[in-house]
């Protein structure tokens, strides 16, 4: 379901003065430097600042919990939120308390010396192995600190972790923030009622990463793109000789299959006309073939210019599109012309653009400045938007619902 359907929004929730406990998603790329650990990309917490402003000046007393990367054994230093609230306090202009424990004496002491307007940032969730089991106890613990609840991590909303599930299930005041609110809104505009044509566009590795999410476009889409390594698969399942090129062997006849699906329900398929080749990943540069003349010992790792020319017609004629998964090896120069040129395309397009999160998005910002700011919506989150999509009910969204 992907409508805000008995979902109260923090507008509505009576907040003024209460303890709200603000599930976020502060699951940020960190990078050691001079044995410190610092954020690379601050987007997940900026992406939250404004439901965090809006409690701080109705007088709520805040409490912001998230989890970090993945702990193996209990707390790791090196998973600390503490870099997190740092950088939280500069883009707030005011002290972040960090109790050093999510649960127990440490963190109630914390929350319960907060007055109104003043914010506490607990430690990193996944420091108890609870919070992955959706364990009730652990929940019951979370819950001691609050009075409402309010979900602002869409990131997280497709897994049943305590946070998200079991927590919510125990507070009676509970909604969501404004960006799960205008995930919902955004992803819900494209799954339910898309102006047409509709375009997806679907790149990445693998082909078995996308099958659900494939199977259940089919349903509503009037055009496939499909590029990066997955349209590998689907080219040699046509036939064609892919020589050194990534392919999914036992996803051939599957590939096979949704062509076949396709034709029937009257969906374009587009697949690359031409590709950029080399001998390696490592290569420094690579050349442009068509798809059948691959030379032996060479991989496609780009889509060609030609190709870009022919997704470009789709894209000019669409009226909504939706684009998870990268053309090529983006992340290497000589490889990142497609992938780049499809930002560019659709970032000029006059349709409802949505990027499902992930390499996408990452992408969407090293193309260039301004891209970014022209789709009309960013997901911060790969795995739940590509769950949104598939029409699977996600347990963080379900349980808010009255």
């Amino acid at each position: 379901m992907t409508t805000l359907d008995r979902i109260t929004t923090i507008k509505d929730l009576p907040i003024e003065n209460k303890r709200v406990f603000i599930r976020v998603d502060f699951n940020v790329p960190l990078e050691e430097e001079n044995g410190k650990q610092v954020i690379a990309d601050d987007a997940r917490i900026r992406e939250a600042l404004p439901t965090i402003k809006h409690a701080m000046e109705r007088g709520a007393r805040v409490i912001l919990a998230s989890h970090l990367g993945r702990p193996k054994k209990g707390p790791d230093p090196k998973l600390s939120l503490e870099p997190v609230g740092a950088r939280l306090a500069e883009l707030l202009g005011v002290e972040v308390h960090l109790p050093d424990d999510c649960i127990g004496d440490a963190a109630k002491k914390v929350v319960y010396d907060l007055r109104a307007g003043q914010i506490c940032l607990l430690e990193n969730l996944r420091f108890h192995a609870e919070e992955e089991k959706d364990d009730e106890t652990f929940a019951s613990q979370l819950a001691q600190l609050c009075d409402v609840y309010v979900d602002d991590a869409f990131g997280a909303v497709h897994r049943a972790h305590a946070s998200v599930h079991a927590l919510p299930k125990i507070v009676r005041e509970r909604g969501c923030g404004f960006l799960l609110e205008k995930e919902i809104a955004a992803l819900g505009k494209i799954i339910t009622n898309p102006d047409r044509p509709f375009v997806a566009v679907l790149g990445g590795a693998k082909v078995s990463d996308k099958i659900a999410v494939l199977e259940s476009l089919l349903e509503k889409i009037d055009v496939l793109v499909i590029g990066g390594a997955m349209a590998n698969t689907f080219l040699a399942a046509q036939g064609i000789n892919m020589k050194s090129s990534k392919i999914e062997e036992d996803k051939l006849a599957l590939a096979r299959t949704i062509l076949e699906k396709a034709k029937d329900k009257k969906v374009t398929v587009a697949l690359p006309v031409d590709v950029v080749v080399a001998q390696s990943i490592e290569s420094r540069e690579g050349k442009v073939v068509d798809v059948g003349s691959i030379p032996d010992h060479h991989m496609a790792l780009d889509i060609g210019p030609r190709s870009l020319a022919e997704f470009q017609k789709h894209f000019d004629k669409a009226k909504s599109v939706f684009w998870n998964g990268p053309m090529g090896l983006f992340e290497k120069k000589p490889f990142s012309n497609g992938t780049f040129g499809v930002a560019r395309a659709l970032a000029d397009s006059k349709a409802f653009t949505v990027i499902g999160g992930g390499d996408s998005a990452a992408a969407v910002k090293d193309a260039g400045d301004g891209v970014a700011e022209k789709f009309s919506h960013i997901s911060t989150g790969g795995g739940a938007s590509l769950e949104l999509i598939e029409g699977k009910k996600l347990p963080g969204i379900e349980i808010l619902r009255r």
